[in-house]
């Protein structure tokens, strides 16, 4: 077995199990909340200043001197404690920088030094160091040339697959911060993860033992109590320096042989060798030897080693660290971030020599012990997850292990579709039972797996399959459904769109604080609304075309502006909200807007007067307006979503049920069906009337931004953080379709009233419309 790949296999029938346990105690909402000695201290601090805050002010000056003495004295204990505890903690801070494994300080590490939402984990390494009392070498400087090669091929396969600028999977690599000289094993661990903690991180550490390397995992991800320190394979770097030297050296002879067979002098040919030609004589004693029935083992005899050697040895270490950088990496990205593995993809390339059977029976099973852990949370992901595995193993001449992990992938797929193949004889008959036109993207993969491994029968399956949803997409029409054109010219974030009801004008309000006015037929821009000197939050325009609203972050004043849409003359200035305005919408009868803060304030688009004001206690980030104008709903940042008489001002009801702030929400136009898309990257369906949830749309795999109902009251818009856009049967539940096209969050939706056109602003700077 390669070296490489036995390191992996150590490392996964170890680390596994550490994955399944975080994934376990994810799922079971084991973080805890935040206790530390510092948070107190503020906490305290508040509650003294609150307590001052609330003097009576019909005191006299007297007792309000009084009362600050106490608080001076008070504080002044607080300070002299806090310095007590600090001069007792001093010496132990020392303690903890004598033993300081790195060159660079924990401030340094847990600088902020990205702009990816997602915290990356911190690489570090600690290479071997190596005496040379036994190797014959010229180059004394082998120990520093270890770090710099093992660093060198790490940075460049980071580089290639997982840098610190990667959307999905970023590593920040620091290379050269272990002090190798000084530290190594657990009080260097135990050091940095006290300092660190906070900080995911990966350190793989390599110690010179006899003849072996040590190799050592170090690993704590978010929120982890403690950290994972063992020794996970030992290294025999003597044994492969004297196998690249004797595979020279078999090489050397082939060579020789074809020299000497073309009449060259033999001391010319053997002068040539160099030591290839003492290894080969070497080589051929002990061959002989061997052929004797002597043990050589029981002899001390060794192949001399050359610069050659030292990096095929190199070579052997750099791939085992990206192995198992890669192989952490993608379990710590897919636990916490549901972002998929690319080891699978990348094992071709890395092991390219011949492996065994045992070796991918291990591989195989640590991914399966990780994806059942998730099942639970993530049983849709689980299906994709084994067949991209199963596609990396595809290469490999034994297809036993990659197909296993087709067959678990189906199987998987069938129990999420509580679909029973008891009824029919094989399982992909059994997929025609349930298959959605959502499944095409997975479908066309299985598709592409039988088909790259020659497997014809299945191949039929398949086909039939996709056949089945062909004629599901057909009976929708959805092959209609294209990009028409791309509308350019914001310089910042689209935050939100609205198509005028007559379906001429698209309304785009941007982060640069300017509303552009389209020709939504010709995709022509008619004019630029300035004058808000906040990003623009909202848009919406009222059913006669006549007024255009819009909401800004404009603060302390002004964050709500009527224009007047076909002139671009400003109407309204709207004074009261003292916070920055998320969202403005108009109701279906035109006589009613209503914009969102901390509060909902409901006014007079005519006359521009306040009506009432509805109190939240958290942001409020969308509101709808039902058809007959008796209706408001509202959605915020505390989860819950809000019913309300927008003429009085009354609250209805109160419905709870998302795990996230609510960002979008939509009536239909029945009045009896609301839906609310939420941070927790669902969309809920709720009956109006009585506030019972019908159902929860699963699909996006980030936040959902917005929602649009189509005017038929048959299918539902969505767009996501994920960058795309969904269309939902909102019968079956059934993402009927997935539009794919921006590059950044797509922000905001609007459908025009005939149907025909779609809109989706996106922090791309772009505007699409989809017909």
């Amino acid at each position: 077995m390669q070296p490489g790949l036995n390191l992996l296999i150590q490392l996964v029938l170890e680390f596994a199990p550490v994955m399944v346990n975080i994934i376990q105690k994810q799922t079971e909402g084991n973080f805890k909340n935040n206790t530390s000695p510092i948070t107190k201290v503020f906490h305290d601090f508040i509650k003294t200043v609150d307590n001052v805050t609330q003097i009576d002010i019909t005191e006299t000056e007297f007792t309000q001197q009084q009362q600050l003495a106490v608080y001076h004295q008070a504080t002044q204990l607080k300070i002299a404690n806090q310095e007590k505890e600090t001069a007792i903690k001093l010496p132990e801070v020392h303690k903890i920088l004598d033993s300081w494994p790195l060159r660079l300080y924990p401030s340094q590490l847990l600088e902020v030094s990205h702009n990816n939402k997602r915290t990356p984990l911190k690489l570090l390494i600690a290479a071997p160091q190596i005496q040379f009392d036994k190797f014959d070498l010229q180059n004394s400087q082998v120990t520093n040339e270890i770090e710099l090669k093992l660093a060198e091929g790490l940075r460049e396969f980071i580089n290639n697959h997982y840098s610190l600028h990667h959307p999905e999977r970023p590593i920040e690599f620091l290379a050269g911060a272990w002090d190798s000289k000084r530290f190594h094993s657990e009080s260097s661990i135990k050091a940095l993860f006290s300092g660190l903690k906070k900080q995911p991180t990966l350190i793989l550490e390599s110690e010179k033992d006899g003849d072996y390397f040590n190799f050592r995992i170090a690993y704590w991800g978010l929120g982890q109590e403690n950290y994972y320190y063992k020794t996970i394979s030992r290294l025999p770097y003597r044994q492969i320096l004297q196998e690249s030297a004797k595979n020279r050296a078999l090489e050397w002879r082939n060579i020789k042989n074809q020299l000497l067979s073309l009449g060259e002098d033999l001391e010319v040919v053997n002068n040539l060798g160099g030591e290839r030609n003492f290894n080969l004589e070497l080589l051929e004693k002990v061959e002989k030897w061997e052929s004797q029935g002597i043990d050589v083992n029981q002899l001390s005899w060794e192949y001399k080693i050359t610069n050659q050697d030292w990096q095929h040895l190199y070579q052997v270490l750099i791939t085992c660290h990206c192995l198992v950088t890669a192989w952490v990496t993608d379990a710590y990205y897919l636990v916490n971030y549901d972002v998929h593995p690319l080891l699978p993809d990348l094992l071709p390339s890395l092991l390219n020599e011949a492996i065994n059977l045992q070796s991918l029976q291990v591989i195989t099973d640590s991914y399966k012990q990780v994806y059942q852990a998730l099942k639970n949370e993530r049983i849709a992901k689980i299906p994709e997850l084994a067949l991209q595995l199963a596609q990396g193993l595809s290469d490999f001449s034994n297809s036993h292990w990659s197909r296993e992990q087709v067959d678990y992938s189906i199987d998987t797929w069938l129990q999420m579709r509580q679909v029973s193949i008891t009824e029919v004889t094989h399982p992909l008959k059994a997929m025609l039972l349930a298959v959605k036109i959502e499944d095409e993207t997975y479908i066309n993969k299985l598709k592409e797996y039988f088909a790259a491994v020659g497997d014809d029968e299945n191949l039929v399956y398949v086909e039939n399959i996709l056949e089945e949803i062909a004629i599901l997409k057909a009976k929708y029409n959805l092959d209609k459904i294209h990009l028409h054109y791309t509308l350019t010219g914001h310089s910042g974030k689209v935050s939100s769109v609205a198509i005028s009801p007559d379906g001429e004008v698209l309304v785009s309000g941007c982060a640069d604080k300017t509303i552009n006015i389209w020709n939504l037929q010709t995709g022509k821009l008619i004019r630029t609304l300035t004058g808000n000197s906040g990003a623009i939050s909202s848009v919406a325009v009222s059913p006669d075309g006549q007024f255009l609203a819009v909401g800004s972050c404009e603060h302390p004043q002004g964050n709500v502006k009527v224009w007047n849409l076909k002139t671009g003359k400003l109407i309204h200035t709207l004074l009261g909200h003292q916070k920055p305005v998320n969202v403005v919408a108009i109701s279906p009868d035109g006589t009613v807007l209503a914009s969102g803060s901390h509060k909902i304030k409901i006014w007079s688009l005519q006359k521009g007067e306040r009506i009432c004001t509805l109190w939240h206690s958290s942001a409020v980030e969308a509101v709808a307006i039902s058809a007959d104008g008796t209706i408001l709903a509202s959605g915020s940042s505390d989860y819950k979503i809000r019913l309300w008489n927008p003429r009085t001002g009354d609250p209805l009801r109160t419905m709870m049920g998302h795990l996230g702030e609510v960002t979008s929400i939509a009536i239909n136009a029945d009045e009896e069906v609301l839906f609310s898309g939420s941070a927790d990257k669902t969309i809920k369906v709720w009956h109006l009337s009585t506030g019972k949830l019908l159902k929860t749309l699963n699909g996006h795999t980030e936040q959902v931004k917005s929602i649009a109902v189509s005017p038929n009251g048959k299918f539902l818009f969505s767009c996501s953080a994920d960058k795309t856009i969904k269309m939902w049967d909102i019968h079956t539940g059934e993402v009927l379709q997935t539009l794919t096209g921006h590059s950044g969050v797509v922000t905001s939706l609007s459908l025009s009233a005939d149907g025909k056109f779609l809109a989706s602003g996106s922090a791309d700077k772009t505007v699409k419309i989809w017909q």
